[in-house]
């Protein structure tokens, strides 16, 4: 395998599991996880980053692996009396959980920015690769519905989804400056592949993209861009992507999600339950990579994301004339 550095685009289970497969298969320090951060929101007056603790948890070896959020060993006496109190209980936060989002709302009212604040957590984690948020500037989903325009945290927590979907708006995304960080990996000389995770493509990497520069910095690099799929046998193994695919008119599988893509990436990676999506992807423009995409286990996660690299390799100089 070519040696060199990945960014991975991410949010939520489905981005960090990919993460910490490429973590293992390249190496930490050659990996840099960039995180939507507009599902991050406030509550209880504590600035919570949902996608941000996802990702940092799961490659710090600390998630609870049941729920796919949150922390390993939790307990929850803080929202057992928050309830006996009567205050808001619709969001579970478990008590080892609220001392990040205690300090993190600390130190942000303190004058930090929101890299600087997760890059020390990630560091006194024991986290080596380096999680970036998208931007330090406030950036909020908010999903269009049947029953109005819901934040996106009211939607999804709140509402288990139930309302239907019919587009999405990202509060404050018109003002918003791409972290700097992120710019400067994208620019990375050794960059040999750009990686987007199977997370939701319309909540979770369009904030992303959405933010001015993003796409700029993404037509520049010579690396291939490999979106792989969030949709397994029209099913999404986590969230409500194939629901929202369903809502916006589309049929939810592998084929929808390329064409989400495929004015951006190179190559397409889909489960072999899809594989008969294929040659409508290649129709597309994308070369295709079909292989078991589910990740249930440590080793699932670093066979994939070394499957990934080995697919990457295809693509020596096929973004040079771009």
């Amino acid at each position: 395998m070519v040696l060199g550095s990945v960014v991975a685009l991410a949010g939520g289970v489905g981005g960090a599991k990919m993460a910490q497969g490429l973590a293992d298969v390249l190496g930490p320090d050659r990996l840099t996880v960039v995180v939507n951060t507009a599902d991050d929101f406030e509550h209880l007056g504590m600035h919570i980053s949902p996608d941000l603790d996802t990702v940092m948890y799961t490659m710090a070896g600390l998630q609870n692996e049941e729920a796919g959020w949150g922390l390993s060993e939790e307990s929850w006496g803080f929202l057992d009396m928050l309830d006996t109190l009567g205050g808001e209980t619709w969001f579970r936060l478990g008590d080892r959980d609220m001392a990040t989002h205690v300090e993190r709302t600390r130190r942000l009212r303190a004058g930090e920015n929101l890299s600087s604040v997760t890059e020390d957590f990630c560091a006194r984690l024991g986290v080596a690769a380096r999680i970036l948020p998208m931007t330090d500037d406030p950036v909020r989903t908010i999903v269009v519905t049947d029953n109005g325009r819901i934040p996106f945290q009211d939607y999804f927590v709140r509402q288990k989804c139930r309302p239907v979907v019919s587009g999405f708006e990202f509060k404050g995304v018109d003002f918003a400056e791409l972290n700097p960080h992120v710019v400067a990996a994208f620019q990375a000389s050794d960059l040999i592949a750009v990686v987007i995770c199977p997370s939701n493509p319309y909540v979770s990497i369009a904030p992303i993209l959405e933010v001015a520069g993003s796409l700029d910095s993404l037509y520049a690099v010579s690396a291939p861009v490999i979106a792989v799929s969030p949709i397994v046998g029209g099913s999404a193994l986590k969230g409500p992507a194939a629901k929202m695919i369903s809502e916006l008119g589309d049929k939810p599988s592998a084929e929808a999600v390329a064409a989400h893509y495929e004015f951006l990436a190179d190559g397409f990676v889909l489960d072999q339950i899809d594989c008969a999506e294929a040659e409508a992807i290649r129709a597309r423009g994308l070369r295709v990579w079909v292989t078991n995409t589910v990740m249930n286990t440590h080793a699932d996660k670093a066979r994939l994301a070394a499957e990934i690299m080995a697919f990457a390799e295809e693509f020596s100089g096929v973004r040079a004339s771009v």
